[in-house]
């Protein structure tokens, strides 16, 4: 497969805590290595799965650095710069810039609500003033509003915004952004149960939650998608919907940090809102996440 410098499969990583509830910066570390090693292109920093509305910007920029210099030129590094405050979203992706990382997340626009004029300007102030790569993150689900097909389009005239991820599932809408946009704009899955739909639309792979476990299975189906192996492609996407339906049955990433704690790779707790998921919830959980061949290198189990 021909890939782009930021790759078809970027793990949208979450943010490992210690038992005080700091961020855990040497275990990001170890863990953004693991998900490369386990079939992963690069690793988004501090986006939804990561609890970014939580963490300082401070936190935030410690966090690119120290996973950028772990990784350095053998895997991309996506920072989650964007907010629903476009002055504060151009300071801090602009401080993003100087950590090295190699592109930049910015989602829609939360809780304000703005027009498609809006959230055209709001996108494209952001990329002008930094000259790094820019995704549009459109999640409608969390922010209140979605990017059109047409607002979509004329970011993609914006120079450096080179992508979206979509997290709409309006697969008419995402087949007429790849439709119009040209081979330069990439878009991105945002949703793990709509990868083989968008990828077989023309989409150029996903920013995925499940790639913590199964990095190679997913990677694996992309390619046979793109390589037109069609029927291979859909056996691997039926096997994985059940753990993918699993790690979103409540809020991510409250499902997936459960079951890597279970599993014995400690990325600690939650900062509140978030918490632990209930009894049955957590029964659901890992007794699904046992059917399947879990690829992230787990630590060894002592005797």
């Amino acid at each position: 497969m021909t890939q782009s410098p930021l790759g078809r499969i970027l793990t949208a990583m979450v943010t490992p805590f210690t038992p005080d509830g700091a961020v855990d910066y040497a275990q990001a570390r170890r863990l953004a290595r693991a998900l490369i090693e386990s079939g992963s292109d690069g690793v988004v920093v501090s986006g939804t799965t990561g609890e970014a509305p939580t963490l300082a910007a401070a936190e935030k920029l410690r966090l690119w650095s120290e996973v950028k210099d772990e990784l350095r030129d053998n895997a991309a590094v996506v920072a989650g710069s964007g907010d629903n405050c476009t002055a504060d979203s151009i300071e801090l992706s602009r401080e993003a810039a100087r950590t090295g990382v190699d592109a930049l997340l910015l989602t829609t626009p939360y809780y304000n609500k703005p027009p498609q004029e809006g959230i055209f300007r709001h996108f494209a102030a952001i990329a002008e003033a930094v000259e790094l790569p820019c995704i549009a993150y459109n999640i409608p689900t969390r922010t209140g509003i979605n990017v059109t097909a047409a607002t979509q389009l004329r970011l993609a005239r914006v120079g450096n915004i080179v992508g979206v991820k979509e997290s709409s599932s309006d697969f008419g809408q995402i087949a007429a952004v790849i439709e119009a946009a040209g081979a330069g704009f990439r878009v991105w899955s945002g949703n793990d149960e709509d990868t083989f739909a968008v990828v077989s639309l023309g989409g150029y792979g996903v920013i995925s939650v499940a790639t913590h476990l199964v990095g190679r299975q997913v990677a694996a189906m992309v390619a046979a998608l793109v390589d037109g192996r069609l029927a291979e492609a859909a056996a691997a996407h039926r096997r994985l919907l059940p753990l993918i339906d699993v790690l979103f049955c409540v809020t991510n990433p409250v499902p997936l940090k459960y079951a890597l704690n279970q599993l014995g790779y400690d990325v600690g707790g939650f900062r509140l809102p978030l918490c632990e998921p209930d009894a049955a919830s957590a029964e659901r959980i890992m007794t699904e996440v046992r059917r399947h061949p879990v690829e992230l290198p787990l630590p060894v189990a002592p005797g």
